[in-house]
């Protein structure tokens, strides 16, 4: 298959392909082991995030060898075609090590605009969640269907989703317990995976802080082709990382973001 024939859909379903092959053997497995990779705290890496994030690379440096690269594990690779595959090999690799399956694959393709194409797999479930033009898909055990977020919950009734109960700062915190006082159900510790479940309408909203832009390209691109919105407390774009809210619905998201500008320090 010549680089001409190859869509940067298929690029992108290989791409993840090739990080389930690399990730899965190691899933559940004794004698995994996790390097940390901080000295003022824990920030996991095992063999399976680096051997995920060099099959993709390699792929990439096949089939697009003008575009540039960011990893979480390797780093960033320019390019010369103004375009850019963001990867995150094994997002919530905390969940990885502890045996859950609420960590995913995270691939984007972005320009200087932001995101334009975003995956996220999750290799034990099967399931893949793809947004992008013309396509807001989930594939999985029981078949393919179209993505779409919930177009008219509310506050009240949204449920709402984040990784640490301690979300960030101080400040941070404090804004996101303004929302969560205010929503039906609180929820933590899901990774990536929460932002597919806003995509697929389960959940409503996800606030998070501190994030990087590895964390969360493919998100928004997968919310946004479903319907959703996605960016940072302000309002304003998102895929750099920092600060992260997302929203099923044009009127959910206003409501959260109010509530997050008017908590102090935010």
């Amino acid at each position: 298959m010549t680089i001409a024939a190859l869509s940067d859909l298929t690029l992108a379903n290989l791409l993840a392909d090739a990080a389930r092959a690399a990730i899965l053997p190691h899933f559940r497995q004794p004698g995994l082991t996790a390097q940390n990779k901080r000295s003022d705290g824990f920030d996991p890496v095992t063999i399976a995030d680096r051997a995920a994030e060099q099959a993709m690379r390699d792929l990439l440096t096949e089939h697009r060898p003008d575009d540039g690269i960011l990893g979480e594990e390797f780093g960033q690779t320019p390019g010369e075609s103004g375009r850019q595959w963001v990867l995150d090999p094994i997002d919530g690799t905390r969940g990885f090590i502890s045996g859950t399956p609420t960590w995913g694959v995270l691939i984007a393709l972005t320009d200087q605009n932001g995101p334009v194409l975003g995956l996220i797999d999750q290799p034990y479930t099967s399931e893949r969640f793809i947004g992008g033009p013309g396509i807001a898909e989930m594939t999985g055990p029981h078949g393919t269907m179209t993505l779409a977020t919930r177009p008219d919950s509310r506050l009240q009734q949204a449920i709402l989703f984040t990784t640490f109960p301690e979300v960030g700062s101080p400040a941070e915190r404090a804004g996101f317990e303004a929302v969560a006082a205010q929503a039906r159900l609180t929820r933590y510790g899901m990774d990536c995976y929460a932002y597919a479940l806003l995509a697929a309408g389960q959940i409503d909203l996800v606030i998070e802080a501190g994030l990087n832009a590895y964390d969360i390209q493919a998100p928004i691109a997968v919310i946004q082709a479903a319907g959703g919105i996605v960016t940072d407390w302000q309002g304003g774009p998102a895929h750099l990382g920092g600060r992260v809210l997302a929203a099923a619905n044009a009127a959910l998201h206003a409501e959260a973001l109010n509530i997050l500008r008017q908590t102090p320090g935010n």
